[in-house]
């Protein structure tokens, strides 16, 4: 199986693994995951995701203010995919990253503190309800399969590719399940 790493390079590279136990446990030993396994990012999921937003695989969505790392598109469906986002998750996780790298978001903050902040995403608008996000019943649970990915993914691309890491930039002493996933969708009605 051709799975797509490398996340700090510009362009990721390919592994070759045919066990998917040892994908789980290469990826566990790289540190490229939150302790849950993974969906292998194959080259065909990440295009999928990819294809699905129209974004070249080069397409910036933004730089990480601190160590100055390029966030492109095909980085943030690499961990997409890992995290089991479907292609239509994917532009969600498109646009809570961009939103976290607005300089007035002070992304580093919120991700180095000793508090244990963790990012909530807020999803409103249709498309809520056209992923099928629950916003009526356990909502910071585990009320449906987008709202999970998509706060998992979230999280995904604060390890890999901005190095969010416990007792690194993480610094926080007490953590909590928000920094697993932390997604929820707004209860317009």
């Amino acid at each position: 199986m051709r799975i797509v790493t490398d996340f700090a390079a510009v362009a990721s590279s390919r592994l070759e693994l045919d066990d998917p136990f040892m994908v789980q446990e290469r990826f566990h030993a790289e540190g490229w995951t939150d302790g849950l396994p993974i969906v292998p990012p194959t080259p065909q999921l990440v295009e999928a995701c990819l294809e699905w937003t129209g974004l070249p695989a080069d397409h910036l969505i933004g730089i990480e203010p601190v160590r100055a790392r390029d966030i492109t598109a095909e980085k943030v469906a690499v961990n997409a995919v890992m995290a089991g986002c479907l292609p239509r998750h994917f532009p969600v996780v498109v646009t809570a990253l961009t939103a976290m790298l607005h300089p007035d978001f002070l992304v580093h903050g919120a991700t180095s503190s000793t508090g244990g902040s963790a990012v909530l995403v807020i999803v409103n608008g249709p498309i809520r309800t056209e992923l099928g996000m629950d916003a009526t019943f356990n909502v910071l649970g585990n009320t449906d399969r987008a709202s999970m990915c998509i706060g998992r993914a979230v999280r995904l691309c604060l390890i890999n590719l901005f190095d969010v890491r416990p007792g690194q930039v993480d610094r926080s002493t007490l953590g909590h399940p928000g920094k697993i996933s932390f997604c929820i969708a707004e209860d317009e009605e």
